[in-house]
């Protein structure tokens, strides 16, 4: 039997098929289209994300393939500096392409032995007391013992299962594309600044020697979003904002997207969880959207593991959906009020000057740019040290060592400062490091495979309350 099935390979399937892998766990991915697609929905990796590649060991290959951006400008395209001294080792954005995105995660999760099987499309879904059986539109049928939607905002899986996904339908649309132009490029960018000062919805910036990416607001809404546009109401459009179509020809491809914000009642239904844009939707502003995706992989992935394993303490596995679904409430939460700071109408763009003026405060240009990049998310794990339920950044170790080395194997990781405790009893799932020489805030603390603090003192006892919450009870003999 397949361990877990994961349908679509997005990226935020392909990274947590990568999480189960490294831990022995079986898993099959079955996306809908046969080849990857070229549409550019997302253009980078914020902070949090760009440190989860380095926890796991890729970001090398990201960096590879990416240019780094300064962290400021992100709320609402309010024109901000980065903050000062901002809590990371990584205090950029990594400015990628998701098809990039989607080749790196998807190589990687093959090396580990995950199967991806493209042009298979999930139709069918039944789950009982020992697994869950996916029918395909070809007539296979499939059985696991886990299944996770990962299949974007219309996901399929979400609605075999019934599960509810309240919120807003779209309001606007946005057309997007990229395509070759044959105005002069300093043309292009003074009609484009001049636009943008009323209309933040819109641009036309340089991809590479003579593409551009095109981003235009729609004439109202389509009837069906999944058609893409055609090049003839990209100039259209383009005229009408702009005054012109700066000669735009041969796109590489076209799509559309709307505002619409929404998120799944439950993120698990029995054996069957949700993922990503299969959990939330919203306006892409902010470029939150596929981080947010890969960081709940990020949270469910060695849970996943934990349960199918079978080492999962009670109640593992739904803690998922009580981390996450509040950190997406809040993502869908900004990105309502960027939407709003964005508007032309005169009230919306009084507010927005007034939240400018307030953002020239270093502590609000911070708490912005800390919810936008996700380094500020806290976990609610009661009352503790002030690390309790915070993720660590990558704080430099005794003997010239990082953090983040040490957690490559997506292991629990208990960092002792005192050199006097024990994990003895998970030695198979925590890695005990002694280190006196670093930059840790704490006597000594104890990590989830995510990277997040579960417990953080220096005594034995306190230790031995919390490993067996997060890792399950100790192995003897």
């Amino acid at each position: 039997m397949i361990d877990v099935i994961i349908a679509g390979a997005g990226p935020t399937g392909l990274m947590l098929a990568c999480e189960l892998r490294l831990h022995g766990v079986r898993v099959v991915v079955l996306e809908r289209e046969a080849e990857p697609t070229g549409v550019v929905r997302a253009l980078g990796l914020h902070v949090r994300s760009i440190e989860v590649m380095d926890q796991r060991g890729l970001l090398d290959r990201f960096l590879a393939h990416g240019r780094q951006y300064p962290v400021g400008g992100f709320f609402a395209g309010i024109p901000m500096p980065s903050p000062e001294r901002l809590d990371t080792a990584h205090p950029y954005v990594l400015g990628i392409p998701q098809p990039v995105t989607d080749r790196l995660l998807a190589e990687r999760a093959a090396e580990l032995g995950a199967e991806i099987r493209r042009g298979r499309e999930v139709t069918g879904l039944e789950q009982d007391e020992d697994g869950v059986t996916v029918e395909l539109a070809d007539g296979t049928r499939l059985r696991s013992r886990y299944a996770v939607g990962c299949d974007g905002g219309r996901s399929t899986v979400r609605k075999l299962l019934g599960v509810g996904f309240p919120g807003e339908p779209a309001g606007v649309e946005t057309l997007l594309g990229e395509m070759e132009a044959t105005e002069d490029p300093a043309v292009i960018a003074a009609v484009v600044a001049d636009v943008r000062r009323t209309r933040l919805r819109f641009g036309v910036g340089p991809v590479e020697e003579g593409i551009y990416r095109v981003v235009v607001p729609a004439d109202g809404l389509a009837e069906d979003r999944t058609v893409p546009p055609t090049l003839e109401e990209i100039r259209e459009r383009l005229r009408a904002v702009a005054g012109t179509d700066f000669g735009v020809h041969s796109p590489r491809w076209l799509s559309r997207f709307g505002d619409a914000t929404r998120q799944a009642e439950h993120y698990r239904a029995g054996r069957v969880l949700l993922a990503g844009d299969a959990a939330h939707i919203h306006p892409p502003v902010g470029g939150q959207g596929l981080n947010l995706g890969i960081q709940d992989a990020f949270n469910l992935g060695w849970k996943l593991a934990a349960e199918v394993t079978g080492w999962a303490p009670k109640g593992l596995l739904d803690s998922y959906h009580d981390e996450r679904h509040p950190v997406a409430a809040d993502v869908l939460d900004n990105t309502r009020a960027q939407m709003v700071l964005m508007s032309t109408d005169p009230g919306p763009r009084s507010v927005r000057r007034l939240v400018s003026e307030l953002m020239d405060f270093e502590e609000v240009n911070r708490h912005l740019t800390e919810k936008i990049t996700a380094i500020s998310v806290r976990y609610d794990f009661g009352r503790g040290h002030e690390l309790l339920g915070r993720r660590l950044p990558d704080v430099k170790l005794g003997r010239g060592h990082r953090l983040y080395e040490l957690m490559r194997g997506g292991r629990g990781l208990l960092l002792d400062g005192t050199g006097r405790l024990s994990a003895a009893g998970w030695a198979d799932r925590v890695d005990h490091v002694t280190d006196t020489g670093g930059e840790l805030d704490a006597p000594a603390v104890l990590l989830r495979p995510d990277g997040h603090v579960a417990w953080a003192g220096e005594e034995q006892s306190g230790l031995l309350d919390h490993l067996p919450r997060w890792f399950g009870p100790a192995t003897t003999g």
